[in-house]
């Protein structure tokens, strides 16, 4: 079971780590919870597995043979697991990878099963009471389960384009609150996470005075201060005149209920030559 989660997570963090390409212009980090979703269940049978043979146990104790050895082979067992599993976390945490926190969360199941079996066996043989071993894997189920269902539900969540925590989002309006000033506002600020990257767009209104170029100085000022406070972001402004009233209306997520808005005909004139015409998508 070790082995298939680990050549999962090997897999999955190969394609999560190729670039963005023209079929997948937001790159492939998403496929990171593929791999995290697996491992969240295997824990989750692990822990089943775990209780079924607890349930026979308890039902129909049986006296435990060679108690010494099984606790020597559990300890040893549990320290490797323990080891490798913290390096993973720590891991995870540097480079925000749930694929490596899920795998190093496999390992402590382990490690909880060891303990649990030493826990069990020691019980066991300091009361003669052959159900506190089977007792003890119940909790250590328990608590296993927490674990799957956990790293499960992260993955879901994950797919389902959730928000960034509301740390990382108060955070970006901290970075943001310098840059409004009179006659500068920001709104439709929206954020997902994609596997170890995060995704940030949120629209900025000037007033309509204001050049391009002004404009344009102030959000890559923005997304700048951004990127430095959260690293492994993309940030993406759309620029808006203070002054044009659909522009204080425009934050829905369905742009398709935005109606087109038409020049007024004296700005119109023939495209010419050096004009950049984009392709309809």
């Amino acid at each position: 079971v070790n082995l298939v989660g680990a050549l999962m997570a090997l897999a999955m963090l190969t394609i999560a780590a190729r670039p963005a390409d023209e079929g997948h212009a937001y790159g492939h980090s998403k496929a990171e919870y593929f791999a995290s979703g697996v491992e969240g269940t295997l824990i989750l049978i692990a822990a089943v597995s775990i209780g079924v043979a607890a349930t026979q146990r308890l039902i129909t104790p049986r006296p435990l043979e060679q108690i010494g050895l099984g606790v020597g082979v559990s300890a040893v067992a549990s320290l490797v697991n323990l080891s490798v599993a913290l390096v993973l976390l720590r891991a995870s945490k540097r480079h925000n990878s749930i694929t490596l926190e899920a795998n190093a969360q496999h390992l402590m199941t382990d490690v909880w099963t060891s303990a649990g079996v030493i826990v069990g066996v020691g019980a066991v043989a300091l009361t003669d009471w052959e159900r506190l071993d089977p007792i003890a894997a119940f909790l250590v189920a328990g608590n296993i389960i927490w674990s799957g269902v956990r790293i499960v539900r992260k993955s879901v969540l994950g797919l389902m384009d959730t928000a960034l925590p509301v740390e990382e989002r108060d955070t970006i309006r901290k970075v943001l609150g310098p840059h409004i000033r009179s006659g500068v506002q920001c709104h439709a600020l929206r954020t997902r996470q994609s596997g170890a990257r995060r995704f940030v767009s949120f629209h900025v209104l000037v007033p309509g005075v204001w050049t391009v170029q002004r404009g344009h100085r102030l959000l890559e000022n923005m997304e700048a201060d951004i990127r430095l406070a959260l690293p492994s972001v993309t940030v993406l402004t759309h620029l808006e005149p203070l002054n044009d009233p659909a522009a204080l209306e425009d934050t829905s997520l369905d742009r398709g209920e935005t109606p087109r808005i038409e020049s007024p005909a004296r700005h119109q004139r023939p495209p010419s030559d050096g004009d950049a015409i984009l392709p309809t998508q």
